[in-house]
């Protein structure tokens, strides 16, 4: 009797627990209920709720009715992991101002950056040249190499998370100068160690830029030999070809072997046809990139959602001049007779180099930023008006602004076709990149104007080309701003709303994200998302900022200090 007794008991105890799972469930540090789950891997949403404890996902499904110290009704909206921007320029505009609130409000949590160039390997003349250099945003600098400016970026406090590729321009800076030399067996043996030791700080890859002096002066070998470490390291290679024009489909096979011989995977920076004469070159370079990938490599691109770039009048100037860096550019131009060989270049149609301005036209060329104060008057102008206000032709006067102002200049060139960005948008291995500056319409980022893609590039993506036109459904898209570019860099714990990964975190409303930013009005906060969670904690509540800063120095397969982590003997010693 006591044995059935007790028994009775057990059971009678068990189902009091069963009948009040809320009051007898842990409680979570928070809980995003009301969730349309959009997890990453481009499976259908579902509805549901995520828990996080510290900065982990503690639980990610079905609606369990989970207790929790804070509580967040998403309302039904989309909840999806944090958006990886694979193109950042924040490089400077984080030491100035770590929310980077016209990403941040997109719902990025990571910033990509080191397209061929990158905060470190640093030596003292790269130092004295970056210090003299400096813009309308001035910074000390208190680190050497690519790890320490990540790791102080960390420790100052961001609101997003960073990571970098070690930049191919920068080694080749840091061993041989700016000069249009090509390096010996000891040089490029010294350029590879640059790139090992930020491999094994933490960098993701290496990068190129192969249409800038004096990146441009790297051949393929030398370019091969550094994304062959890379690859050991875990890393891979991500290029700005060498033309994305009139021989856009050579520069594409150029990557497409660099990536081959290297053994590791390659990534296509800001994918595009550039002047209309080059728009139906696009079938041939996805068709070479389908082929490769077909056939075992690991080719991916990335893009950005406009139809114009933003870079500066170096891209109208053939490279040669520009040897030695800005201030032996300049004195060059000041000498009658090498004015009119780069003058007679910039006119020829049929030159060795990437003249955007001959694709663009004057017209299409604006005016973004300046370091010249006496300058700035000029800025969000095209050159075509201001060449007419001067009377010398653009060619000119784009020679005379340079010049002037002592730098690149920066402008905006329309090139592209939109039916090439509609084409780009739904395929399957393309992610995205504002390749542009995190920023907020206040301070120093006054003093210049900006291409509108720093305001509204992933809003962009989700209202115009997702909700509008259908050219690819939400969850592929959420899927191609999260999960692909993670894999991509081998971050084995982000991009994925699955139990254990890191807790980045984005709210939106599928039927209200909008960019507004235009090339007239290009410094407007786009809207429709409104939490962003970085690390677990929250960055972005109710659309404004939160002011914290949990955002941390995302580090590569090759950190040592990761289990595992080093250098191999060969890339394909790492599980892609």
């Amino acid at each position: 009797m006591r044995r059935h007794s007790l028994l009775l008991s057990v059971l009678l105890a068990a189902l009091v627990v069963a009948g009040t799972p809320a009051e007898a469930a842990p409680r979570h540090d928070i809980v995003i209920r009301n969730a349309t789950i959009y997890d990453g891997s481009g499976g259908k949403p579902y509805a549901g709720e995520l828990a996080i404890d510290g900065d982990r996902i503690a639980y990610v499904g079905p609606s369990r009715g989970l207790r929790a110290r804070k509580t967040i009704d998403a309302g039904g909206k989309a909840v999806a992991p944090g958006f990886i921007n694979m193109l950042s320029w924040s490089n400077e505009g984080l030491l100035v101002d770590g929310l980077g609130q016209s990403e941040l409000r997109q719902g990025v949590t990571l910033e990509v950056m080191g397209e061929g160039d990158s905060m470190g390997p640093w030596n003292d003349a790269m130092k004295a040249a970056e210090l003299s250099r400096q813009g309308d945003i001035r910074y000390a600098i208190e680190w050497t190499t690519l790890g320490e400016y990540l790791a102080y970026l960390e420790r100052r406090g961001v609101a997003m998370n960073v990571a970098s590729f070690v930049g191919a321009e920068t080694v080749r800076v840091h061993v041989l100068g700016e000069d249009d030399v090509q390096p010996d067996a000891a040089q490029l043996a010294r350029m590879q160690e640059l790139v090992r030791v930020a491999m094994e700080e933490g960098a993701v890859g290496v990068g190129s830029s192969l249409i800038y002096a004096p990146g441009t002066y790297a051949r393929t070998p030398e370019l091969t030999a550094l994304a062959t470490v890379a690859g050991r390291c875990g890393g891979m290679y991500i290029t700005h070809l060498r033309s994305e024009g009139d021989r856009f489909v050579e520069a594409v096979q150029e990557t497409l072997d660099i990536s081959r011989l290297s053994g590791a995977p390659a990534e296509i920076y800001h994918l595009k046809a550039g002047g209309r004469s080059n728009w139906g070159k696009l079938d041939t370079v996805i068709g070479m990139i389908e082929k490769a990938r077909a056939s075992g490599q690991r080719i991916t691109a990335d893009m950005y959602n406009y139809t114009a770039g933003a870079t500066g009048l170096d891209a109208a100037m053939p490279t040669w001049v520009q040897a030695g860096g800005i201030e032996q550019w300049t004195a060059r131009l000041r000498d009658p007779a090498t004015r009119a060989r780069v003058l007679a270049e910039m006119r020829d149609p049929a030159a060795n180099w990437e003249n955007l301005m001959r694709h663009a036209g004057a017209e299409g060329t604006l005016l973004l930023g300046f370091k010249n104060p006496a300058l700035k008057p000029l800025t969000g102008r095209t050159l075509a008006s201001v060449a007419a206000e001067r009377g010398t032709t653009p060619e000119d006067t784009a020679i005379d602004l340079v010049i002037q102002d002592g730098s690149r200049v920066a402008v905006a060139y329309t090139l592209m076709s939109e039916d090439n960005v509609r084409r780009q948008v739904a395929l399957p291995w393309m992610s995205f990149g504002s390749d542009a500056e995190a920023q907020a319409p206040e301070g120093a980022f006054l003093l210049s104007s900006n291409h509108p893609r720093a305001y509204g590039n992933f809003a962009r993506l989700l209202g115009r080309y997702v909700r509008d036109e259908k050219r690819v459904p939400l969850e592929e898209a959420v899927r191609r701003l999260t999960s692909l570019p993670a894999h991509n860099l081998g971050l084995a714990d982000r991009g994925r709303l699955v139990r254990g990964n890191l807790a980045d975190v984005v709210v939106f409303d599928p039927a209200t994200i909008q960019d507004h930013a235009t090339f007239t009005e290009p410094k407007r906060y786009a809207t429709g998302v409104s939490d962003v969670l970085v690390n677990g904690v929250p960055v972005l509540a109710g659309g404004e900022p939160t002011g914290a800063k949990s955002g941390r120095f995302v580090r590569g397969r090759g950190w040592k200090g990761a289990e595992g982590g080093g250098c191999r003997a060969s890339a394909s010693d790492w599980t892609w």
